[in-house]
C-alpha cells in the first residue's frame, strides 16, 4: 500500500547522496531511442517536472538520439539545480540508420565523454559508465578502456567511474584498479542474471542501478508487468503493475538506485510515487517465489 514517509531513502552515488529513485532519460528521443520525441513539449514538461518532485539523479547518454536526450535536459533544467547527478555512458553510437556502433576505443571513449559536457552544458559530470559491448572476459581491452576512463577522471571530467553490462569477474578485475562508483546491469523480476554483481557491489557499497526494471522496452511481450504474482499485488495493494515490480526492485538490496524512465507525465508521478510504496510480507513471499522461476 502507499503509506506516508520515504521508504526509498537514499545512496552514495560517487561523491554524491542521491534519492533511491531517479529518472532515465531513454524513453524521451523518438521511437527506437532514435529521433526526436512525438511531444517535444511535454519531454520538456517531464523532466522539470521530475526535478520539482526532487529527483536529484538523472542517467542519460550521448547516443540516446543521438543528442536528443541531452538536449532535452539542458533546455529543460539548465541552469541545473544544485546538488543534481548527471550521469551519462559511452562505448558506443548510433548510426545514420539508427544502428548502434561500438565507440569503445580509448580514444573514443574519450571524445565520447566530451561530447557528453558539451551537449549537457556542464564542465563535469558526477559518473561515467563504460558500457562493454559483448560478452568477453576482463582483458587487454577492458584494461585500455579503465586506463581512458581513470584518465578522465584524473582530469577532472567526471567524478567517478561507473560500468555497464558487466560480469563479477569484470568488476572484480576494475576494482583492483580504481574504485567503482557505480554498476548498471539488466534487473527486473524476470532477469536475475546480474545478481552475482548486485551482490558484490552491495557488499562493496557500490551503487547498482538496473536497467530495463520493467523489462525491456524493445520486446513485444513483457514478462515482468504481465507477471502473474506482479499484476495480483498490484490489485491487492492499489497500485500499479509497474509500481509493483519498481518495489521489489528497491527492496532486493540497499544500494539499489532506479532510473525509471518515461515521456509521460503521469507515468512520472507514479514512477516516483513509489518511494512510498511498502509491499507487505504477503506481497514479498509472492513476488519473492515468481522471482525465484527466474533464477
Amino acid at each position: 500500500m502507499l503509506v506516508a514517509g520515504n521508504t526509498a531513502q537514499r545512496y552514495r552515488l560517487g561523491r554524491q547522496t542521491v534519492s533511491r529513485i531517479g529518472f532515465g532519460a531513454m524513453q524521451l528521443p523518438g521511437p527506437g531511442v532514435f529521433g526526436p520525441p512525438r511531444d517535444r513539449d511535454e519531454a520538456i514538461a517531464v523532466l522539470r517536472r521530475a526535478a520539482e518532485l526532487g529527483v536529484d539523479h538523472i542517467d542519460t547518454a550521448q547516443y540516446y538520439g543521438p543528442v536528443v536526450a541531452n538536449e532535452l535536459i539542458r533546455l529543460a533544467l539548465y541552469p541545473y539545480p544544485e546538488g543534481l547527478a548527471l550521469v551519462s555512458k559511452v562505448g558506443a553510437r548510433r548510426d545514420a540508420a539508427g544502428a548502434i556502433l561500438r565507440y569503445d576505443s580509448p580514444a573514443e571513449l574519450r571524445s565520447g565523454i566530451t561530447d557528453n559536457l558539451r551537449t549537457l552544458a556542464v564542465d563535469h559530470l558526477a559518473a561515467v559508465n563504460l558500457r562493454l559491448t559483448d560478452s568477453a572476459g576482463p582483458g587487454q581491452l577492458f584494461d585500455d578502456q579503465l586506463g581512458a576512463m581513470m584518465q578522465a577522471r584524473d582530469d577532472g571530467l567526471t567524478d567517478g567511474i561507473g560500468l555497464s553490462n558487466i560480469t563479477r569477474e569484470h568488476l572484480l578485475h576494475a576494482l583492483t584498479r580504481t574504485d567503482i562508483a557505480c554498476v548498471q546491469n539488466p534487473m527486473n523480476l524476470a532477469d536475475l542474471s546480474s545478481m552475482p554483481v548486485l551482490e558484490e557491489c552491495d557488499k562493496r557499497g557500490i551503487a547498482f542501478v538496473p536497467f530495463f526494471p520493467l523489462g525491456s522496452a524493445f520486446d513485444r511481450s513483457n514478462p515482468v508487468l504481465g507477471n502473474p504474482a506482479v499484476l495480483a499485488t498490484a490489485v491487492r495493494l492499489g497500485c500499479t503493475p509497474a509500481q509493483v515490480a519498481l518495489a521489489w526492485l528497491l527492496q532486493l538490496r540497499p544500494n539499489v538506485l532506479l532510473i525509471p524512465g518515461t515521456s509521460s507525465l503521469r507515468h512520472l508521478e507514479d514512477n516516483l510515487a513509489v518511494a512510498h510504496l511498502e509491499l507487505d510480507a504477503e506481497a514479498r513471499q509472492l513476488l519473492g517465489r515468481a522471482s525465484a522461476q527466474a533464477r
